[in-house]
């Protein structure tokens, strides 16, 4: 599968994005889908991912609960993440990920088989 993630800008303290990463293939709702982040400097770090093949089942860093928001459209094969209440310190090239596994670990970017390009979201101060 392809991945291309998009949506990424530059965004004052406080406001909000939402990034979506569209998908190729077929057998998109058979993926676990997760987001990451990279910051200069720092080591790729998990988001949040989507397990199930209906979005219903979700997880989320510490870092972001109650601020992002993943969700799936499996009839578009996108999965997006809406972010509000953003800060300084989410300023990241964010990865959009799908893992085959569902079982798989969502944290560990080991566990995620394809991978999208960054989109790079700023958030000032």
């Amino acid at each position: 599968v392809q991945l291309q993630a998009f949506g990424g800008g530059l965004v004052q303290a406080g406001g909000s994005l939402k990034l979506s990463c569209a998908a190729s293939g077929r057998t998109f709702s058979t993926y676990a889908m997760g987001w990451f982040r990279q910051a200069p400097g720092k080591e790729r770090e998990f988001v949040a991912a989507a397990i199930n093949w209906s979005g219903s089942s979700t997880s989320a860093a510490d870092s972001v609960k109650g601020r992002f928001t993943i969700s799936r459209d499996n009839a578009r094969n996108t999965v997006s993440l809406q972010m509000n209440s953003l800060k300084p310190e989410d300023t990241a090239d964010y990865y959009c990920a799908a893992r085959i596994d569902y079982s798989g670990t969502d944290y560990d970017p080991g566990e995620y088989d394809f991978w999208g390009q960054g989109t790079l979201v700023t958030v000032s101060s």
